[in-house]
């Protein structure tokens, strides 16, 4: 799942991905290829990008009713499906039980952007984070972040994780968060 500026983009992994994997996924009894899900409240998707271009599974878009017929119209011309969940904001909740019990969906790998990812740790969806730390730094107002939505106004209602792997490859660290469950 991505947001719709990151499908934009092309930064996301769009290609079915090495034969070892898609044999992985078979071995473990899921679909050859996984599913690929465009969020956009606004219904705004460029219809020209990369993801569209190869078409080796189905292409599903969460969007919202504050979205016109039309621009409907064009989301179920480029998409498989096209599902409305919540009016202003996509109610992310009743979006993945739907996923789960229309598509069998049981985990969801989400690569982002920072409003979507705002979204699902606000809806209280995030179990498990994976970050990359490169020695690379950039930054300023316009930089991307890993949640740059509403965020939490307290404290109190953060979302809280802790380290459950890491390990460095090269310059890279690779950073696996499991969510602290809360008593």
């Amino acid at each position: 799942m991505a947001g719709a500026r990151t499908v934009d983009s092309a930064s996301i992994n769009l290609g079915p991905g090495p034969a070892k994997f898609r044999r992985l996924r078979l071995k473990n009894g899921l679909a050859k290829h996984n599913l690929r899900i465009i969020v956009s409240g606004s219904g705004l998707v460029d219809r020209k990008a990369e993801i569209f271009r190869h078409r080796f599974s189905p292409i599903i878009v969460f969007t919202t009713r504050r979205v016109s017929q039309s621009k409907l119209r064009q989301l179920q011309a480029i998409a498989d499906e096209v599902k409305v969940f919540g009016r202003l904001e996509i109610n992310f909740r009743a979006a993945l039980r739907w996923f789960r019990e229309k598509r069998g969906v049981k985990r969801l790998l989400c690569e982002g952007g920072g409003e979507l990812n705002d979204a699902l740790f606000r809806a209280g969806l995030v179990d498990e984070l994976h970050l990359t730390i490169c020695p690379k730094i950039f930054g300023g107002r316009a930089a991307p972040t890993i949640a740059e939505g509403g965020g939490f106004r307290r404290l109190d209602g953060v979302v809280q994780f802790q380290i459950s792997s890491l390990r460095c490859i090269g310059d890279e660290v690779f950073v696996v968060f499991k969510k602290v469950k809360r008593r």
